[in-house]
């Protein structure tokens, strides 16, 4: 591997490759980067960033990227010529250091498997990215070679940052030609798992592969169901389901033969973790896993409601650290298609089903809120759309992503539903958050396939279709309007709702026929 390194024009004074759970431990500690909780998982803080940069991410715009990528605030375009002396700073940073080194794959179906390699100075970070991408046998690493490679040098120090084009001392850059990624100035591992995303979502459908920001799991009647929804709106919560086997957390892939992960782990959020309400994320926290930004007591017990830190608290484990899991990662094309909101104003159904042009409305709108911690600078809920309930990690245009998921749901007869897992009674500071219980037991219903014969009403002014009755939910919250007491104060948040879909939606002026499937 030292030869390798070599030949990248990086001579590192050690090196440490591919360790087992153990092996990163005992470096972990012996570094000071991580400390013990009671149960021995390891405990990190990833800095002064714990959570991502977007306004600090780029792709090298070339020949070849420049026609396919949706250049804008979301795709920052950055020169051939400023990412190679970036490259080079990355690497004189490497020069002479302890580095760490795991080698591993992304995707579950060998067909569109992308072989990778994460390179990172802090041992925590290449456990991290050994807990989250699917990890090779023994026999696979032997002739290992990787398509995909990501330089992760935190304490890379730009000097001349502004005239490279960049918006500050940190970088996330992206070059798809290349195949690399490289990293500066922050530490935090979820730039590591966002950047691999990023590039398989410019990738695959390339391939004709749909790439989702989705969980997903399968029940006993080997029906796939997919969760689509940004950071905070539920979908590593609500895909993992002791009835239902998951498929993973996070990131999917939708081909012509079914579904498939692209990871091999889960990065879940912590924050007022309960063991009752999240049984399989709590045991999960067990040695392997690693938790980032928690406080503990003297004792090195954690206290998952102290958000001091970061409201974006998390632990990264491995898929099979959870009870109830697909071993292939894999499943058929999917039953149902669940788009997840947390929807911040408090006016929308907890619960609702969309016909093929609503649910290619909400895609291409992809309404949410953003919730504390998952971004720099986010303290409280704020509403925004995001296209395919992923812009931030989509490179290619809206229109290519959406015109592939209208071809799967037509083909394969998925049913989609919009299911709200934020605010009930009220706006955000006046009402509650839907109870995950409630939640849940909805989302039974949608899989055990319990609301085929039931009544469906249009709602009046968002249109999508709400149920009559749901077993086990009280009738009352079913439409939002009769959770609120001053029932004006509604229908002027839902006006100011309306007004925000419609003028997102301006812009997709190619898909004017499903705008009529939009609020009124």
């Amino acid at each position: 591997m030292f030869s390798k390194m070599e030949q990248m024009g990086i001579t590192p004074s050690a090196l440490h490759c591919n360790l087992t759970q153990d092996e990163w431990k005992i470096l972990e500690l012996e570094r000071g980067e991580g400390r013990l909780s009671d149960n021995n998982t390891v405990i990190v803080d990833t800095g002064i960033y714990t959570g991502r940069s977007p306004d600090d991410r780029f792709i090298v715009k070339s020949k070849s990227t420049e026609p396919l990528i949706d250049w804008g605030e979301i795709n920052k375009p950055l020169s051939e010529e400023a990412f190679d002396e970036l490259e080079n700073i990355v690497k004189n940073e490497m020069n002479g250091k302890e580095l760490f080194v795991f080698d591993g794959f992304a995707g579950a179906d060998e067909r569109y498997q992308l072989p990778l390699r994460v390179v990172t100075l802090k041992a925590w970070q290449g456990h991290f990215s050994h807990n989250m991408f699917i990890r090779p046998s023994a026999e696979e690493l032997t002739d290992f070679v990787p398509e995909f490679t990501i330089l992760n040098a935190y304490s890379t120090d730009v000097k001349n940052w502004e005239k490279m084009g960049l918006n500050s001392k940190v970088f996330i850059v992206l070059n798809l030609d290349k195949k690399m990624a490289i990293i500066g100035g922050t530490e935090y591992g979820g730039e590591i798992k966002k950047s691999v995303f990023s590039a398989l979502n410019y990738y695959l459908p390339l391939k004709g592969v749909m790439p989702m920001h989705c969980s997903a799991n399968i029940g006993k009647k080997e029906d796939s169901a997919l969760f689509f929804g940004l950071s905070g709106t539920g979908k590593t919560t609500l895909s993992t389901d002791p009835d239902r086997r998951l498929i993973g957390d996070d990131e999917h892939g939708w081909s012509n033969e079914g579904i498939f992960n692209f990871e091999g782990g889960c990065y879940a959020k912590t924050i007022n973790l309960d063991p009752d309400k999240e049984p399989d994320i709590y045991n999960a926290i067990r040695p392997g896993a690693l938790l980032e930004n928690v406080v503990t007591d003297e004792n090195g017990t954690v206290d998952y409601s102290n958000g001091s830190i970061t409201e974006n608290t998390r632990v990264s484990y491995p898929l099979n650290y959870i009870q109830n899991i697909e071993p292939s990662e894999q499943g058929g094309h999917p039953r149902n298609v669940i788009f997840l909101t947390c929807d911040a104003f408090g006016v929308l159904p907890p619960i609702s089903k969309l016909t093929v042009e609503m649910a290619m409305y909400h895609f291409l709108s992809g309404y949410t809120a953003k919730v504390a911690g998952t971004e720099r600078g986010i303290t409280e809920p704020v509403a925004t759309f995001s296209t395919c309930f992923g812009a931030p990690f989509m490179p290619q245009y809206p229109a290519t992503y959406a015109k592939l998921l209208g071809k799967k749901l037509e083909r394969h007869k998925a049913q989609i539903w919009l299911v709200n897992t934020g605010w009930s009674g009220g706006a955000y500071g006046v009402g509650e958050r839907i109870d995950l219980p409630i939640t849940r037991r909805m989302l039974s219903a949608i899989l055990n396939g319990e609301l085929e014969d039931v009544n469906f009403v249009p709602d009046p002014i968002f249109k999508v279709l709400i149920p009559d009755s749901v077993s086990g939910v009280e009738n009352g919250i079913l439409n939002p309007k009769n959770t609120w007491k001053d029932k004006e104060a509604y229908d002027k948040k839902a006006g100011d709702l309306v007004k925000l879909f419609k003028d997102n939606f301006a812009k997709y002026e190619s898909f004017g026929d499903y705008a009529e499937a939009g609020p009124v």
